[in-house]
């Protein structure tokens, strides 16, 4: 299945032309890189993945739309699943947000 480009489109607009931000292609989509740290990515079975911290992990898997990314038949603890609905709606900027301030909160690569 083929990724959303309309979605892709959105998440790049929402990167707001940052010069520390990158894109590549992985997973059959459009991932972006904070300062070389994976923060979100365009999923080709439809919806975004966003990385989070540990802390918050559990905190956000309560808000609608949002579930563990399954990775290698395992449970994700810092990567969300974040549905269809949830990424045609307004709501997709906050996502974005987090994922971008977690991956820049770490270490450069």
């Amino acid at each position: 299945m083929a990724y959303d480009k309309a979605l892709a489109d959105r998440v790049r607009d929402l990167m707001d032309n940052r010069p520390y931000v990158t894109e590549r292609v992985m997973f059959g989509g459009p991932c972006w890189f904070a300062h070389g740290n994976m923060a979100a990515a365009v999923l080709s079975g439809g919806g975004a993945m966003i990385r989070v911290g540990h802390d918050d992990f559990a905190d956000l898997l309560l808000e609608p739309g949002a579930e563990p990314m399954i990775m290698g038949g395992r449970e994700s603890k810092t990567w969300i699943r974040v549905d269809e609905d949830v990424c045609a709606s307004d709501d997709l900027s906050e996502w974005v947000e987090r994922g971008l301030a977690y991956a820049e909160s770490l270490p450069r690569k």
